[in-house]
């Protein structure tokens, strides 16, 4: 008689029973960037630029603001992010910055805040300030959040090569769109 085969819990079925933080926290945010997945891989020769701060890194006093999709600037994009995703407010939720600083894809915690954010979204109003708009489903909540200084977690920085395919055939449209086209550009060549 055979010995049963030990078959080891698949990855759906310990998300289903979370004991630690890292499971109850980062799986669900793994699972988010799955979803939101961008189409297309990186060619095999593209080496993107390093971020300057590692993974697990704390930036201290960052400056946030708060922005909502019913904004008169944000109307014509609806409910939609500049990756074309739509904007999320749950335990992972959506983020604009300047992409030449945190690029797209990029998932940072607020220090005692337990929900996960993912720059998924740029602004012309964020280029060249270091601000990070966070996305707030209601006019009164982002109201409500108005102008924060945080201390931030990266726990996973986004792609600047990625940033830069989907920014580069949009620069003819918008300035701050080409400035950061033109950072994206200088960062790679570094």
């Amino acid at each position: 008689m055979r010995a049963p085969l030990l078959v080891q819990p698949s990855l759906a079925e310990r998300a289903e029973q979370p004991t630690d933080p890292l499971t109850r926290f980062i799986l669900p945010c793994l699972v988010a960037l799955s979803a939101l997945s961008f189409a297309g891989e990186l060619p095999l020769n593209t080496k993107p630029a390093a971020p300057a701060i590692a993974p697990g890194s704390v930036i201290k006093s960052v400056r946030t603001t708060a922005y909502t999709h019913t904004e008169g600037d944000h109307l014509e994009y609806g409910a939609r992010t500049a990756t074309g995703t739509k904007l999320l407010h749950g335990q992972v939720r959506s983020a604009a910055a300047d992409w030449s600083v945190y690029p797209v894809g990029t998932i940072f915690q607020i220090s005692g805040d337990s929900s996960l954010y993912i720059v998924d979204d740029y602004g012309s109003a964020l280029v060249g300030t270091g601000t990070i708009d966070l996305y707030k489903p209601t006019t009164s909540s982002m109201n409500q959040w108005g102008t924060r200084r945080v201390t931030i977690t990266i726990l996973k920085w986004g792609s600047f090569a990625k940033s830069l395919a989907i920014l580069k055939p949009r620069a003819y449209k918008a300035s701050h769109v080409r400035q950061m086209v033109s950072r994206l550009t200088a960062r790679a060549a570094a």
